[in-house]
Order: C-alpha cells, then structure tokens, then sequence
C-alpha cells in the first residue's frame, strides 16, 4: 500500500491527514495505530480521512482515528486542519465547507486571516445522549473513583466529555486521574477528561486526558465543552479564551440549544509518501 499524506497540527495536537477522494484508501484500525506510531510510523495524535460526501448537503465526509486505533465521532482540531487541508489540495475553493462526520453535519469557516472557525453543533446534555449513566441530568455530578468522589460535569460535542475544575492546572493529576476517568463504568464509551482552572469570566487554563491518544496539547472539543460547563456552573461569559499547552482556542456559545462555535488556527507542516 502506498499513500500520499499530509502531516499537520492544531496548536500543537497533531494529525496525519489522507486524501481518500483521490486515491484509494482502506483504512483499518490496524494500519491507522502504525501510522500515528512515533517510532515505527508517521507519528500523530489522531488520523484523519478525507472521503466523498455521505451526508445530504456536505462536501465531504470526515473520519478520525485515535492513535490507538480506535475510530471516534468528532475532532475539533482536526477540524480545523481538514478545512485547511481539503482548501491547500484543491479540492474545494469555498469559504464555507459542509461536512458530515459520524456525530452529524458541521459547518467549517476559513476566516480572511487563514483561522477557522467551525459551528460544533448544539452540546448534548442528556446523560443517555453523551453516552452516561446517570439518573437524570444535571450540570455536576458525583463520581467515584478510586474510593474517593470528584465533581464532573458530563455532556457530547460529538464525542463524549467529563470536564472537572482544578486549582492548579500545571499539577494536575492529569496522566494518573485522566486514564481512570476515561475508562469509568459510568462512560460506556469512554470519555475524554478536561481539567480545567476559571482564571476570570472570559479565560480558563485547560489540560484535557483524550480517549486513546493520552494527554494532547491541544483538544478542540475539549476547549468546547470546558467553555459549556463553565457557563452551565454560571462561571463564565459567552466568549471564552480556552489557554491549552498548545495555545489558545476561542470559544462562544451563547446557552442552552444554541450551537458552539470554535476558532483557532491549523498549520500545514509537510507532505509525504509512505509504503506499508
């Protein structure tokens, strides 16, 4: 097998990106985990597949394959990278990009000064919806983990998200608490874990544990639903500035069944050829 990929990041959480509208591509499981291998492959947080449209009214359709292997509903910063990307290949000249993804339709806006904003759809809030296992919704829950409690809120941007406030991002216990979240019997899924510190009503400091690619420096849809959970907890404003490792994400969603719109940037690195 030999493919042509683009290798890219968004501040920081970094893809292999393939072309599956001009050449023929099977990607399984097996091949995508060799591919975002550091060592013995490209290297990357996530894989991401450009294919023909599925969904009515999209361009295109989006897959994305976390570094385990493992095939998940929604990238926020992968989002931002495919609309560069599908722009940079010629593929499309459009401002505006439709796109289907397993989660549904999103819109991608490439902005004058080469950001891009991309509308993540209404957050879902129903623990049925998330997937979570929970009596009834609310905007925090208790959850148990290793003998002790921890306060989360639990909603979807897509892909499933427990969002908990820190003290002190930097000490964190990210790689120890993020895996044993991730894999809680209460996410049936697994879920993706942000820690996050509200430094006023306009910013927070965000470190998110992704479910199967381990601590990135950036999530997009991490940033998303830290800037939901803060407004459900009443914490903070509209528009939020989300500070990641990576960099920064701009957040607004306005409230309850409104969609969240995220912008950022996405940076093209190379271009290769790999035979497997």
């Amino acid at each position: 097998m030999h493919y042509r990929f683009t290798k890219m990041h968004g501040l920081g959480n970094d893809f292999v990106v393939l072309d599956a509208v001009r050449q023929r591509v099977h990607l399984t499981p097996e091949l995508a985990a060799r591919l975002a291998d550091r060592r013995l492959g490209i290297g990357c947080d996530q894989v991401l597949l450009v294919e023909p449209p599925r969904l009515a009214g999209t361009d295109f359709h989006y897959r994305i394959f976390n570094a385990d292997g493992s095939e998940v509903e929604q990238c926020g910063n992968g989002a931002r990278c495919f609309a560069r990307f599908v722009r940079d290949m010629g593929l499309t000249d459009k401002a505006e990009i439709p796109v289907g993804t397993a989660a549904g339709a999103i819109l991608l806006r490439v902005q004058p000064d080469g950001q891009v904003t991309v509308d993540m759809g209404v957050p879902r809030l129903r623990p049925a919806d998330i997937p979570f296992r929970a009596d009834s919704q609310a905007t925090q829950y208790e959850l148990d983990v290793d003998g002790g409690t921890v306060m989360i809120a639990a909603l979807s941007m897509g892909n499933p998200h427990a969002v908990l406030q820190v003290a002190d991002v930097d000490h964190a216990p990210v790689s120890t608490l993020g895996p044993r979240i991730e894999r809680h019997p209460r996410f049936p899924k697994r879920v993706n874990v942000g820690f996050m510190h509200v430094q006023d009503r306009g910013q927070v400091r965000l470190r998110v544990w992704e479910r199967g690619a381990g601590e990135t420096l950036a999530c997009g849809t991490g940033a998303c639903a830290a800037a939901v959970a803060g407004r459900l907890w009443g914490a903070l404003d509209a528009d939020v500035a989300v500070h990641l490792p990576g960099g920064t994400l701009v957040i607004h969603w306005p409230g309850a069944g409104e969609p969240v719109r995220m912008t950022g940037p996405a940076t093209r690195v190379f271009d290769g050829e790999i035979d497997l």
